[in-house]
């Protein structure tokens, strides 16, 4: 890679004069100095509040004004105006530590092949007051998939990405509102590896007025559909080096899915366990079995209660 590659921090903002000003100084407090800060003002209808702390900072950031379409639609937008060779999202409400783009270029040096790296976080309250630290558990880059479904291990802000990576997969989508970020991730990891590094390089905000506490009628549909998306274009072989049984595998992501809320996803998955059941012997057979009725009777005793009753009767 370049040893000094152009790094491109881009914040979306849509009615953010609340936290906009902190997250522009932490971007411009940078230690590594090869950056531009992207403020793309999302349709903003605060009286132009928004517009005029952007605007406060004169040519040391570069600021777009777009109409309002959505987060997803402001990257985009960002994303096609940058000149760095890396991309970093930055939602305005969060806040980078000073050496986040520092150490992960430097982590990045290290590498011959083109990789997203992303790291740990401390969640923050309104007044920036630290809630706690969010370590993400340690994930073997080749099982990255396999953690994407259900298991939450990457923040989007705390990630920097290489641009030819977008220039490849393509653009966020626009269709969705809370789940634009992860959709993305799962594309990306289909072709490319996320690797972790444990430094806690982001302070994310925990306020009512967040995109996914507004829009929270959104996040149960759009998840369900994007997991459902997400279990029809896993690559077999992404899986079957860490799950012997494929099919197994769904059984336990069914279960997964259904332990965090999203029923419809979890329902798919079951019918893609068994559409994808290729019991060659008996051990594998009673293996699947065996989890099958455990996580039945651990997530649905209501209904395993029902049938014995009926069964027996």
């Amino acid at each position: 890679m370049n040893v000094n590659p152009k790094v491109s921090i881009v914040i979306p903002v849509y009615n953010g004069s609340n936290y906009l000003r902190e997250a522009i100084e932490s971007a411009l407090d940078q230690t590594y100095k090869n950056i531009e800060v992207i403020v793309v003002n999302d349709g903003s209808n605060d009286s132009g509040q928004t517009e005029a702390i952007a605007k406060s900072y004169g040519n040391r950031i570069r600021y777009f004004y777009k109409e309002n379409e959505g987060v997803a639609s402001a990257l985009n937008y960002a994303i096609h105006k940058m000149t760095g060779d890396y991309f970093s999202w930055l939602s305005h409400d969060d806040v980078y530590f000073p050496d986040k783009i520092e150490k992960q270029i430097n982590y990045l040096k290290n590498e011959k092949e083109d990789i997203i790296v992303y790291s740990n976080f401390e969640l923050i309250d309104s007044n920036s007051k630290t809630i706690c630290i969010h370590k993400t558990v340690y994930t073997d880059p080749q099982y990255f998939l396999f953690y994407l479904i259900g298991y939450y291990p990457i923040s989007g802000c705390t990630a920097i990405v290489p641009k030819k990576c977008f220039d490849d997969i393509g653009d966020f989508n626009q269709n969705l509102k809370t789940t634009q970020d992860y959709e993305m991730w799962f594309r990306m990891a289909l072709k490319y590896k996320f690797k972790h590094i444990p430094d806690v390089l982001v302070k994310s905000r925990v306020h009512p007025e967040q995109g996914t506490v507004i829009m929270r009628n959104y996040v149960l549909d759009e998840g369900n559909k994007l997991y459902i998306w997400c279990l029809n274009n896993l690559l077999r072989s992404k899986i079957v080096p860490f799950e012997k049984s494929y099919s197994l595998y769904l059984v336990k992501v069914a279960f997964r899915l259904k332990e965090i809320g999203f029923s419809e996803a979890s329902k798919h998955a079951f019918i893609l366990s068994y559409k994808n059941f290729e019991g060659s012997n008996l051990m594998e057979i009673l293996n699947y079995i065996s989890i099958l009725l455990f996580n039945l009777i651990l997530f649905y005793p209501k209904y395993v209660v029902k049938k014995v009753i009926k069964y027996f009767m």
